[in-house]
């Protein structure tokens, strides 16, 4: 099968230009050459799309092809080669070529024409005029904030209010960043690997190397659909390494602790002792409990619908322990958020990350000053702590995957690999005394 490159090269060398029509011009985009602005240390190559196998409807970039051009050394050598290969590419087209099948029956007749030109060894060409900038047009030149605003409005329609927060965020950040360090750098195509290599070390600096890591997964993410929206040649920040970082971890209470916290927020603050509860018994996440609305509570089954971290809406039920603390929901406005600042059950306008902060701040002031705990305790720290509670109760009279099964339907885990991970992070997990070993 003779591929892209072998029948283009053979058509460079013979260079034909004869003229025929153009039966499926719909098919694909004019190829263009691409000069990289004129840097000689960067790869020139002719670039075009063509109609997607996959889905006709849609136009599909094809690999650029580079030839022999970067060889050269002179942009004059380099515009006229890629003037010939973008010539002869066109006439390639006219004939039928298509990238995305077998098109050695097209080059046996090209071989075989006798009205063309026969191979011949491939000659410096010589310097010429630089082309007009019509025909040797790069890629649209769009601005860095208005790709970028492009692609947030796309992860818009398939991704979460939250998600697209961080995005926004982290995109205003870099942009800031980008204004005061890096003035010259107007349009897309300017953005580089060395640039946002000096930003991401300028993160890592200012903060941690988790920090830096989630900038580089947002920017890769973005520079990615970019790609695929052909806004720019190549992501390249998924050839920048991610950093080893350590993670914090939330430590787990003692049950004197647990007690106490409990005792004292029953007679200081009510509000975040249930909050806390539906961390501890219900097993749920801090921000999950800050989406909670009232509706969200099946009253008569007994049951709670939320939006997890890895499903769109989990089900689990309301164990009794959790279920007497709770206040009559039946009169209530289903629309209603179930935690607020000042009640159960009320309006509360605001976004679901200053719900979280706001609950995190207020348990640092009522909590975590009133018993002097490390930046190792906060509100997740329940979670992991009831967690080994029960794994560690259920354990007693059942085999280690008894246990993990049975917990898994309770911890909402999407998998018992999921889970057993999660086990060993919080070390509830551990091993009987293997003194008699040593």
């Amino acid at each position: 099968m003779s591929n892209y490159k072998d029948v283009l090269t053979f058509a460079y060398e013979s260079e034909y230009e004869n003229a025929y029509d153009l039966p499926n011009k719909n098919k694909f985009t004019t190829p263009k050459i691409y000069t990289a602005k004129g840097d000689l240390s960067k790869r020139w190559y002719v670039y075009f799309s063509f109609q997607n196998p996959d889905d006709p409807s849609k136009l599909k970039r094809v690999t650029p092809f580079y030839g022999k051009v970067n060889k050269f050394k002179t942009k004059e050598e380099r515009l006229e080669v890629l003037s010939v290969y973008r010539r002869t590419l066109i006439q390639l087209l006219k004939l039928g070529y298509n990238p995305f099948e077998d098109n050695t029956s097209l080059f046996e007749g090209l071989k075989k024409n006798p009205e063309l030109p026969q191979p011949t060894p491939a000659e410096k060409p010589k310097k010429t005029k630089t082309p007009k900038k019509e025909e040797s047009d790069d890629q649209p030149k769009i601005a860095v904030a208005k790709a970028f605003e492009f692609v947030i409005e796309l992860k818009e329609k398939s991704l979460t209010k939250t998600t697209v927060q961080g995005y926004k965020s982290r995109v205003d950040f870099f942009l800031k960043w980008l204004k005061k360090n890096q003035k010259s750098v107007v349009s897309i195509d300017q953005l580089d690997k060395k640039i946002v290599s000096a930003f991401l070390n300028d993160v890592l600096m200012r903060t941690s190397p988790r920090n830096r890591n989630n900038y580089r997964t947002d920017l890769s993410s973005l520079l990615q659909t970019m790609e695929d929206n052909e806004l720019i040649e190549d992501n390249f920040v998924k050839r920048i390494p991610v950093l080893k970082s350590i993670p914090k971890r939330n430590k787990t209470y003692s049950e004197e602790t647990t007690e106490a916290i409990f005792n004292y927020l029953e007679a200081n603050d009510p509000i975040l002792l249930l909050f806390i509860k539906f961390i501890s018994y219900n097993l749920l996440r801090p921000i999950e409990v800050c989406r909670l609305r009232v509706k969200d509570i099946d009253i008569n089954k007994r049951t709670i619908q939320f939006k997890a971290k890895n499903s769109p809406l989990k089900t689990k039920i309301i164990p009794e322990i959790l279920w007497k603390d709770l206040p009559d929901l039946s009169q209530m406005d289903g629309e209603l958020f179930l935690f607020t600042p000042d009640k159960i059950g009320g309006e509360w306008q605001t976004t679901i990350n200053n719900k979280r902060d706001y609950f995190s701040k207020r348990f640092k002031k009522v909590v975590k000053d009133h018993f002097d705990l490390g930046e190792d305790y906060g509100l997740y720290s329940f979670r992991h702590t009831f967690i080994t509670k029960l794994y560690r109760a259920l354990a007693k009279d059942s085999t280690p995957f008894e246990a993990k099964s049975k917990l898994l339907l309770i911890t909402g885990h999407s998998t018992m690999g999921a889970l057993e991970k999660y086990l060993r992070d919080i070390d509830a997990e551990l091993p009987q005394d293997y003194s008699t070993f040593l």
